[in-house]
């Protein structure tokens, strides 16, 4: 491939070696540092035009310098592939675990693993990791379970890959953080849960103490369709689990209309939000009981733990 050829596929950077290969000089490479024409923007890493460097610019230039095998992975190789929406204030990269990249380079963190040559993408420019394997990857660094739920539900929930594909990838690994949490979220994603709010919901609330199952991402048609987050049809409630993104603005007149829309129909409605089922799940799993026993359900409320405030407040245990 020629010099020119090799730019334009690399977003004008490129590495010593590369242009030594494509047949320019050690004098002629200084000289267009030197004349301002060519940037150094790591040891023996050049872009070659002015101006700001485009994100994958970066990439592609921290990629080149940490060298043979190298791609972009976590963070970095998420905001490529649309996995997040900021990109982190560094660069990762990841190179097989047999070499040893030396010296700092600045504004990047290198990772390494033994199995980069089965899980880099096979054709992805810059190179980075495929998506399955970023997700794990972020998982496994993930500091709390709350993000990890994170990085497997907006993969999902963002259509960049399915439960079933990372359940294998989860499985090829030996090593991972998160492992029994997260096999048991792929199968609670594969039920319908689509957010970390929903799943906790469905783990800490309904799950935990006892709770009916409801139907989830319930399809309801009419003159326009709305989506139900959790359905307890035979009683006739409804739940709404609030995220803070699209419960605005418009997103909040379609949670309005779905309200009124419900109680035409003769059911009833709870909406909950983070600091709801995350703060005090107890607390939500006792007024959904309430809810519940009015409109015939028969069970009894199961403590969670010791101290569980729902068995406190529900009807059944409340002389």
């Amino acid at each position: 491939m020629g010099l020119d050829d090799l730019l334009a596929a690399q977003c004008g950077v490129v590495s010593r070696a590369q242009a030594l290969a494509a047949g320019l000089t050690v004098d002629r490479i200084r000289w267009l540092v030197e004349s301002g024409r060519w940037r150094r923007v790591h040891a023996h890493t050049f872009v070659t035009f002015t101006g700001p460097l485009p994100f994958e610019a970066q990439v592609w230039a921290a990629v080149l310098r940490a060298g043979a095998g190298a791609v972009a992975s976590h963070r970095t190789a998420a905001y490529l592939d649309g996995l997040c929406d900021e990109p982190g204030p560094v660069i990762h990269v990841t190179v097989p675990a047999d070499r040893y990249v030396g010296g700092k380079i600045d504004g990047v963190r290198v990772h390494y693993a033994h199995r980069l040559p089965r899980t880099r993408h096979p054709a992805a420019t810059p190179p980075r990791t495929r998506v399955d394997e970023t997700v794990l990857d972020l998982v496994d660094v993930a500091p709390h379970s709350r993000e990890a739920e994170g990085w497997v539900t907006a993969a999902c929930q963002r259509r960049l890959t399915t439960p079933e594909r990372l359940a294998d990838a989860l499985g090829r690994r030996k090593k991972i953080r998160w492992r029994p949490m997260t096999e048991a979220m792929l199968a609670d994603v594969a039920s319908g849960a689509q957010s970390p709010l929903e799943l906790r919901h469905l783990r800490r609330v309904e799950r935990a103490h006892g709770l009916p199952t409801g139907h989830r991402q319930q399809r309801i048609a009419g003159q326009r369709v709305i989506w139900i987050d959790v359905d307890y049809e035979p009683y006739h409630l409804r739940v709404e689990l609030d995220g803070r993104l699209g419960h605005t603005g418009e997103g909040r007149f379609r949670d309005h209309h779905r309200d009124n829309h419900a109680t035409v129909d003769g059911h009833a409605t709870l909406r909950y939000g983070h600091a709801d089922v995350f703060g005090d799940p107890c607390g939500v799993a006792a007024e959904q009981a309430r809810v519940l026993t009015a409109r015939g359900w028969t069970g009894t409320v199961r403590s969670c733990r010791p101290g569980c405030r729902a068995t406190l407040f529900h009807p059944r245990n409340v002389g």
